[in-house]
């Protein structure tokens, strides 16, 4: 696998959206994407894409900002892979450029709905255990919570996804 990491362009934003259309069998995740781009919870930093050895973009992942308690903390999410790309390794890839860019930017907390299995190994764990709770109504080793090295017990509380998740 020939696949790097970077970050993303303002042009790379069509690219990007046909990712999501391609790895989704609906549009949801590809509107979503589009709409935090317009949104205050945006961080253009943590966007990152995947791109082959050609520079075509192959996968996608998103950081935003969200609300947790009195503090902010990181969303991760949507995370997209072209199909013919899917189960070669692009999605952990990326997920750990992402986490590692976070990190750079001096960052506490990322919150991910999602399969524990899967971000089980990015070191994802309930976020109960840090005493953070989303607004989904899902068992609670699905809402997971990662901290990152600058993690000093905040931020805490219920967490507010940014207002394009509502309506996605």
């Amino acid at each position: 696998m020939n696949v790097s990491t970077r970050v993303e362009h303002p042009s790379d934003a069509p690219a990007t959206r046909r990712v999501h259309m391609a790895a989704f069998p609906g549009p949801d995740e590809a509107d979503l994407v589009d709409a935090l781009r317009r949104d205050g919870s945006w961080l253009p930093a943590l966007s990152l894409v995947a791109v082959d050895e050609r520079e075509l973009i192959v996968g996608h992942v998103l950081l935003t900002r969200l609300e947790v308690g009195e503090a902010t903390g990181l969303a991760l999410a949507p995370v997209a892979v072209a199909p013919e790309w899917q189960r070669k390794g692009v999605g952990v890839l990326l997920v750990r450029a992402a986490l590692h860019a976070a990190a750079e930017a001096g960052e506490k907390l990322v919150v991910v709905l999602g399969d524990p299995d899967y971000y089980g190994r990015f070191g994802f764990g309930p976020a109960a255990e840090h005493e953070v709770t989303g607004p989904f109504d899902v068992p609670g080793e699905y809402f997971q919570a990662l901290t990152l090295p600058a993690y000093d017990g905040s931020p805490k509380g219920h967490c507010c996804y940014p207002e394009p998740f509502n309506a996605a």
